[in-house]
């Protein structure tokens, strides 16, 4: 699996979907080499960016319990894919589209990579980077998401019943997502 597939695939269906499914990756492989790593990225970086930039990025945003708050986060982060993985396959099953759990969790990994690679935009002190960083995070996680149902279900032939689920696991991303958001400004 080279760069180029990686690109391509919240592009097309074939963009290197068929390459991880033929890694045979388990799902505590895909926890430890994908999922951990990655999910420590938005922690440190705003951990880093609370108390490096405090209210000069955001008013109110250096005064945080930035340690409790980026500790809860990290550990929201990895029961949200495992939470993910088993409402994927669930959405998936309920619309008779076969999947096992093994490529739901490949999914649920792969799909926020987007978003866990927006937080990097906090190495910038403007907040106006940051947004439309994660905006176009989420508009990659839900392509990737859409594209990684027809690739891993071999749905090209109906695409509505591939898209009717994919807006089901979209919007129960970007709520699980939107709840970890609201968790980091509530405290």
């Amino acid at each position: 699996m080279n760069i180029s597939h990686l690109i391509k695939m919240p592009f097309s269906e074939g963009g290197g979907w068929q390459e991880l499914r033929r890694m045979d990756l388990s799902i505590p492989l895909l926890a430890w080499v994908i999922v951990v790593p990655m999910s420590f990225l938005p922690p440190v970086l705003l951990y880093y960016a609370g108390t490096q930039y405090g209210d000069s990025f955001m008013a109110g945003f250096g005064e945080k319990e930035w340690r409790l708050i980026t500790t809860i986060l990290f550990l929201a982060e990895l029961l949200t894919f495992f939470v993910m993985g088993w409402l994927i396959h669930a959405v998936l099953e309920g619309h008779k589209l076969e999947i096992g759990y093994r490529d739901a969790y490949l999914l649920a990994a792969i799909a926020p990579l987007p978003l866990w690679l927006s937080s990097l935009a906090l190495l910038v002190p403007v907040l106006m980077v940051s947004v439309v960083a994660v905006l176009v995070a989420m508009f990659l996680t839900c392509a990737l998401i859409y594209q990684g149902v027809r690739a891993i279900c071999h749905r090209t032939d109906n695409d509505v019943v591939a898209m009717s689920a994919t807006y089901t696991v979209m919007a129960a991303s970007l709520l699980a997502w939107g709840v970890l958001m609201a968790m980091v400004w509530a405290f």
